[in-house]
């Protein structure tokens, strides 16, 4: 027989205590269905917060989406019409810089031609001029034999006396016209040198002007090409507003889609809201009609008729008592000061999830309280844990398979770092709250990651010179 079997009710009770018995048998099965009812009913209204969470995200990103839609309309419109007056500008441009090209490049060619002409023609006047110089200088030469003649005629005329006079007369009349054909063709060496070298001057600036024609007419083909690729990129830019009209109607169609994906949204926003606040409703009427069923326990349990429960609630009553006397000779001895006994200052310790936090205690309940919680552990094999916990649910001591040092895994330290957390759900909070001699609750108990454990709670409060410190719990298995 095990340590918490269930005592006999005595033989002159039987009938009464049999029939209390069954009924309480019969009020904990329900209060099990009703804990689990509950807890299904707890995990859908979560369910329905968390959807009513991602529908207010959703519609908030089809706002978001419908706003960025209408801003890129906006922007292609701006983009079509800039680009639809650059396409104008461009080809009234293009249009003006062809023409002025055209006209350049008759003008420039035409130049180019006369300048080549005006070379050729330069180059012919340079050969009339050789010729003139050459007949020139034929004249020249005669002009100086004649001289020379006159002069030989003058030297015979002289020696033959009176008969040569006339001779004479006709000799000196040649040579004074030899003198002015010498004078008149120096002189026109001179003009004729000057000619040539105004020829040459002329020829030469011909020349760079030709050169500067063929230039100029070089680059014209240039700008032609240059005046092409503008007609080309006016023909783009025609193009991109072709493709940015094309772009417009898918563009409209997202807008009337986000237009019609919010109503959607409205709409299945509306018909969670109802289903949440139905749930929440349905949650606490659950959680009344566990209150009552759980009453009904501690009150059979409370009417002294042997229940399967009794010897768990005298264990958490025994233990809770323990606990007070630990607390009451730690203030004696001064080892604790009321301040540090019922410090609630908690303080994070940085980087845990779940959070774990430290109190002006926890130093004295670590070392403490595993004499007085572990060994209840090995009392019945359904017992599951049991540790001390203050007003506000915080358990700053837990057995030692539920201390474990966490991890980086948070589901897996939620369900074996369960020290130094508070627990402010339903059971853990009104189990440290409560000040009556004992109180017994059915939960579903949460070890992380959506895993749940169907569980008793029984819990008693501790008291440390009148005042209520908190309780001591022990979750067992139904």
């Amino acid at each position: 027989m095990s340590a918490l079997e269930v005592q006999p009710p005595a033989q002159d009770n039987f009938d009464y205590q049999s029939r209390v018995a069954e009924l309480a048998q019969r009020i904990e099965r329900l209060s099990i269905d009703i804990a689990d009812a509950t807890g299904l009913v707890a995990d859908l209204h979560a369910i329905g917060e968390d959807q009513m969470t991602r529908i207010r995200a959703a519609g908030q990103a089809t706002r978001t989406m419908r706003e960025a839609s209408q801003s890129l309309e906006k922007s292609l419109q701006h983009a079509r019409e800039a680009a639809g007056n650059s396409r104008d500008v461009l080809a009234e441009s293009t249009d003006i810089i062809a023409s002025a090209f055209e006209h350049a490049s008759v003008v420039m060619t035409t130049l180019g031609q006369g300048a080549l002409d005006l070379h050729a023609s330069l180059d012919q006047v340079s050969a009339y001029v050789k010729s003139v110089r050459n007949g020139s200088a034929a004249i020249s030469s005669i002009a100086r034999e004649t001289q020379l003649l006159a002069l030989n005629a003058s030297v015979e005329a002289a020696r033959a006396g009176d008969a040569g006079r006339g001779f004479a007369v006709i000799a000196n009349a040649v040579k004074g016209l030899a003198d002015q054909i010498e004078n008149f063709t120096g002189e026109n060496a001179q003009s004729l040198t000057g000619l040539t070298d105004t020829l040459e001057t002329l020829r030469a600036t011909a020349q760079s002007n030709a050169e500067t024609a063929e230039s100029a007419a070089h680059d014209t083909e240039t700008v032609n090409t240059a005046t092409t690729n503008l007609r080309m990129l006016a023909d783009t830019v025609g193009t991109l507003v072709s493709e940015i009209e094309a772009m417009s109607a898918p563009v409209d169609q997202s807008q009337a889609a986000f237009e019609q994906l919010g109503a959607e949204l409205k709409a299945v926003a509306g018909g969670v809201r109802q289903s949440h606040e139905k749930l929440d409703l349905a949650h606490h009427r659950t959680d009344a009609i566990l209150d009552v069923s759980e009453e009904l326990m501690v009150f059979v349990a409370d009417s002294g008729v042997e229940t399967a429960d009794a010897p768990f609630i005298r264990i958490v009553q025994d233990k809770a008592a323990e606990v007070a006397q630990l607390y009451e000779q730690a203030l004696a001895s001064g080892e604790l000061s009321q301040a540090d006994l019922f410090d609630t200052r908690y303080q994070p310790i940085p980087g845990t999830n779940p959070e774990q936090m430290t109190t002006r205690y926890l130093n004295f309940t670590d070392k403490n309280l595993p004499a007085i919680q572990e060994p209840v552990l090995e009392l019945d094999e359904r017992i599951t844990f049991c540790a001390a916990v203050d007003i506000n649910g915080y358990l700053p001591t837990h057995n030692k398979i539920y201390s474990q040092p966490q991890s980086d895994d948070p589901v897996w330290n939620a369900g074996n770092c369960r020290n130094r957390r508070i627990f402010g759900d339903r059971t853990g909070l009104s189990a440290g709250q409560n000040t009556n001699v004992f109180l017994l609750q059915t939960y579903r108990r949460d070890m992380g990651g959506g895993n749940h454990v169907l569980m008793k709670d029984v819990s008693a409060p501790i008291y440390v010179g009148g005042r209520h410190w908190g309780g001591f719990r022990m979750g067992y298995k139904v």
